[in-house]
This record gives structure tokens, C-alpha cells and sequence, in this order.
């Protein structure tokens, strides 16, 4: 349920009466012969899909899947990397009512564990690389089923497995279930403030809203060819590139992840129209020789027309700032209008945006402070975290405001830009972390008594963890030595790989401010000397 100070929904909020069934349906009547996703594997040759074509395959899944059990209401795990079957299956859990709970694929044996008994997952849908990971995991999930690549690479099917071709079965007379715009749709899990991972929770209309607004903001129109390699079961990928593709009835080229190497031959081979970059892949592509030749027309980067970019590519950018629980975006900056370069841009008119300062009024211009978002949960913000009414309710203040969590600096002109996230959290390449994620599991090694996460400064992903280890009495460096190895060796059985501390600091004592409390501060401090 969404927190009790929120904003009702409105008994008029655009998406009555619809729900993603319903915006398939209609893309594959008026589209239907129109290409929805090139398939661009690696090293194999691309194959296309239709509009009415993906629409029949999921419709033919989507039966498969009810005459194995599932239904409406229902929790499905999807813990798969970039592939057609991932959004086959995504589409099909909506036709279907059931909940698809999109999982990262990094995360470790009891991450995974974790995500599967917090939602109550009934089955699950993966790939041969990860079936021991996921049936390991849920030992108690009805049935796996597998499919025969990994990214694109063919592989056997596991012993015990269901064959993704079984879920496939005669879809006559099958009947979509008609989801209430407000119906669950989706469960995302990211890293919040708390020690373990939070479960988004998506409606039909947060998965509309997102498919509408992204599309305006990016621009997609139905004669656009979009390029994707960010993860699908993250939002950037699945409603900034995939669903406003779906709105806009327009094409969506896939890769299975980044390659610098594979990526412009890739977009030249499909002359994509437009794309998203993060920090870390437009570094690495930086240093590519950049074609002379590109179709490229706009890229979607998280900051408004970078001269750089404009310069080796002749392309604007369109600044912006999103999140799961935001669904859309709150902030972007308009392309074809003057904008302040490597800001996210303007608040969106479909959103309330605030910035606070210290006191908890508004920040003056100029000067950094927390962005809080306001919107209708279920609609244009997430309806709630899943089974955590305590955690959904601390989310918003008491006029329903969201925290984001995140620090910004607004200008007169009206312009933001990030300034990165609140002391509690990291950015790690595309990924946000939680530093008490990882204190939970380093503070449980035995020998350590306090431990402090913070982020160093890292080139190519911003930053990145370090743990500093409080344990008293050891003193010689070999003792200090072993202790950092059984740190990061439980580190690796319990945390994704991202969540990893680079490095492990033993010291005789974490400093202290007022009351006792670890001083963060001055630890960063000491990390940014170092990297200086």
C-alpha cells in the first residue's frame, strides 16, 4: 500500500481502463508488420521481430504459462540478462496478472535467496548460466524454466530444467486477464537505506506512465531505431529505451551488454537513431575511434549537451534524473531548446520537485541540497516497497513528499544538477549501492568490532566501496592482512560483485563526532587525499 501521507489517486489519472496488455494489443494492430526488437548477439547474426509477431509469442507464452499454474496475482522471478525471452516473459506475467520480479544478474547465491523468499516467488524463468544460482536458491519454487543461450551464446539446458520452448502452447481461446490500471505489474529490488535490497513495486500505470512520459522526453517517434545494452531488469533499459519504444510503435535494437569494441558496429550495421549512455560505457567509447558516418541523432545521458559530445559526435544530449520509485522522469532538459550544459535540466511539469537545505526549507540558488520529489504513487511515483509498509511510509514526509535521497543544486534560471548521492549510498557505475548493505555483512566476520563503508573516487565508475575495519588488539600487519581477506571473502559470498569492497582498511580505531558516531566524513576526506 502506498504511505499514508501520499497523494490519492485521482479518480481521473489518464491510464483508467488500460494496462500494458491492452498497449501491446494495440501496437500490434497498427504496427504489425513494423520491426519492435532487432536481436543483436554477439559474433551472430541479428535477427528481427515484429510487432505482431512479439505480440503472438507472448500471447502463446503467456498460455503456457497459466496451464503450468501461474496466475493473476501470482510472483514470477526473472533473473536473466538482455535477450528477447526477457521481455517475452516480462509481457507475458502482465497478460497473465501475475507480478514479474526482475532480478540483477550479478547479484550472489544470497541475494538471490533473499529476493525469491521476500516476494514469494511461485517460479521462476533463467538462463543456463544462472540455473544452479536460481535453483539453489529456491529450492522450494515450483518449476525453472531455462532457455538454451546465454546472451546469445548457445548452451545446453540444464538436467531438471524446463525447456523455455515447453512454456510455448496454443494460445486459442486464450484470454488476457483484464489488470486494474493499479494492479501490481512489476517488482524491481535496489539498493536503498537499509541494510537489504527494497522491492519496488510497479502498477499497469507506473508502466504506462513511464512508456508515455519517457517517449516525450526522448523524443521516440515511430520511424526511431533506439539501441540498448543496459541491463533489462533495470529501469533505464526497461522504461526509459524499452517501453517508450513500445509507445511510440517505434524499433529497439539489443545487445546483451556493453561492448566498446562491438559497439559501433552494431548502431552502423541498424542505423540507430538515438541511445543512452551512462559515465562508465561513454568513457570507454571516448577512447574508441568514433565513425565518421553515424545515424545517431540524440543521445539520452543524464546531462544536458555535454560539449564534448557535441564536438566528436555532433549530437545533443538530453540532460535528466530518474530513478525506480520515480518511474519516469522528474527533471530533464529539452532537446532543440538552450539548456546550462551538464545540468539534468528542468523540473518535469508532470512532477513537484523541491530542493531542500539543512533547515528543511528550500535551498537557496546556488547551493546544494536534498531533492525531493512529489507525485501519485501507483500512477507517476512506485505505489510501494513490497511487504514494507515501515520502510514506504518513511519514504515521503508528512505532505508527501519522496526523498530521493540524492543531492542537487538548483540555479535561478531553474536548471539542477547532480552533485551526487547522500552520504548513505554509492554510485557504482550504473548502479546505486547502499553503504549499510555492505557494513551488515562485513560487521558479522569475526575480530571485526565497527566497521565504515564510504566511497573512493574512481575514474571510470565514479566510485567505488571501502571498508574501514575497526578491530583493537590487531596490530601487526600480517594479522591486519588476514583479517582484509576473510573480510572480502565473506564480502563475495553474500554481496554482487558492484557491492565489493576494493579495499579493506584495518585500523585501531574509526574516528568519531558527537555522540559516538562513525565520522564518514573525514574517512572520504582521506580517500579523495589518496586519489588525488
Amino acid at each position: 500500500m502506498p504511505a499514508p501521507t501520499a497523494k490519492p489517486v485521482p479518480q481521473l489519472h489518464g491510464c483508467n481502463g488500460r494496462n500494458i496488455p491492452w498497449l501491446l494489443r494495440a501496437r500490434a494492430n497498427d504496427r504489425a508488420d513494423h520491426p519492435f526488437i532487432i536481436w543483436s548477439p554477439f559474433d551472430r547474426p541479428a535477427t528481427t521481430i515484429s510487432y505482431a509477431a512479439f505480440h503472438s509469442q507472448v500471447i502463446s507464452l503467456a498460455a503456457g504459462m497459466r496451464a503450468r499454474g501461474v496466475g493473476q496475482g501470482d510472483f514470477v522471478l526473472l533473473h536473466m540478462d538482455n535477450c528477447p525471452e526477457f521481455l517475452l516473459v516480462w509481457h507475458a506475467c502482465s497478460q497473465l496478472g501475475a507480478v514479474v520480479v526482475t532480478t540483477n544478474t550479478r547479484c550472489t547465491a544470497n541475494e538471490l535467496a533473499y529476493f525469491i523468499e521476500h516476494c514469494g516467488a511461485a517460479v521462476a524463468v533463467t538462463q543456463p548460466g544462472y540455473f544452479e544460482l536460481v535453483q539453489s536458491s529456491g529450492p522450494a519454487l515450483a518449476w525453472i524454466a531455462c532457455i538454451d543461450h546465454n546472451g546469445g551464446e548457445p548452451a545446453s539446458v540444464p538436467a531438471g530444467a524446463l525447456k523455455f520452448g515447453q512454456l510455448q502452447a496454443q494460445a486459442t481461446g486464450f484470454t488476457p486477464v483484464d489488470s486494474d490500471p493499479l494492479a501490481y505489474n512489476s517488482i524491481q529490488y535496489t539498493s536503498g537505506t537499509t541494510s537489504r535490497p527494497k522491492g519496488v513495486v510497479w502498477t499497469h500505470a507506473n508502466a504506462l506512465w513511464g512508456a508515455r512520459s519517457n517517449a516525450a522526453v526522448c523524443g521516440v517517434k515511430p520511424d526511431d531505431i533506439g539501441h540498448v545494452f543496459l541491463p533489462l531488469y533495470h529501469t533505464n533499459a526497461l522504461c526509459y529505451s524499452h517501453l517508450s519504444t513500445l509507445w511510440a510503435g517505434a524499433t529497439l535494437v539489443l545487445q546483451p551488454r556493453f561492448s566498446a569494441s562491438r559497439y559501433w558496429d552494431c548502431v552502423l550495421e541498424h542505423r540507430c537513431t538515438w541511445g543512452i549512455q551512462i559515465p562508465f560505457s561513454l568513457k570507454a567509447l571516448m577512447v574508441k575511434p568514433i565513425p565518421e558516418q553515424h545515424s545517431f541523432q540524440r543521445w539520452g545521458l543524464g546531462a544536458h549537451d555535454p560539449g564534448i559530445i557535441r564536438q566528436m559526435l555532433g549530437i545533443p544530449c538530453i540532460g535528466w534524473f530518474g530513478m525506480t520509485e520515480t518511474v519516469a522522469l522528474p527533471i530533464y532538459s529539452t532537446l532543440g531548446l538552450p539548456g546550462r550544459e551538464m545540468s539534468m535540466g528542468l523540473p518535469s511539469p508532470e512532477y513537484e520537485v523541491q530542493v531542500r537545505g539543512g533547515a528543511g526549507g528550500n535551498a537557496v540558488f546556488g547551493e546544494s541540497g536534498r531533492l525531493w520529489i512529489r507525485g501519485i504513487p501507483g500512477i507517476s511515483l512506485f505505489d510501494s516497497y513490497l511487504n514494507n509498509p515501515e520502510a514506504t511510509a518513511a519514504a515521503f514526509d508528512a505532505e508527501g513528499w519522496f526523498d530521493t535521497g540524492d543531492m542537487v543544486t538548483a540555479t535561478e534560471d531553474g536548471f539542477i544538477t547532480f552533485d551526487g548521492r547522500s552520504g548513505d549510498m554509492l554510485r557504482v557505475g550504473a548502479e546505486n549501492v547502499a553503504e549499510s548493505e555492505i557494513e551488515r555483512v562485513v560487521a558479522t566476520v569475526p575480530g571485526v568490532l565497527e566497521v565504515a563503508v564510504v566511497g573512493r573516487p574512481d575514474d571510470m565508475l565514479d566510485e567505488v566501496p571501502v571498508a574501514f575495519v575497526e578491530a583493537p588488539g590487531v596490530a601487526t600487519a600480517t594479522a591486519r592482512a588476514e583479517l582484509s581477506r576473510r573480510v572480502l571473502e565473506q564480502c563475495k559470498q553474500q554481496l554482487a560483485d558492484f557491492k565489493l569492497p576494493r579495499e579493506v582498511i584495518v585500523v585501531e580505531q574509526i574516528p568519531r563526532v558527537t555522540l559516538g558516531k562513525l565520522d564518514k566524513k573525514s574517512l572520504r576526506s582521506q580517500l579523495r587525499e589518496q586519489t588525488a
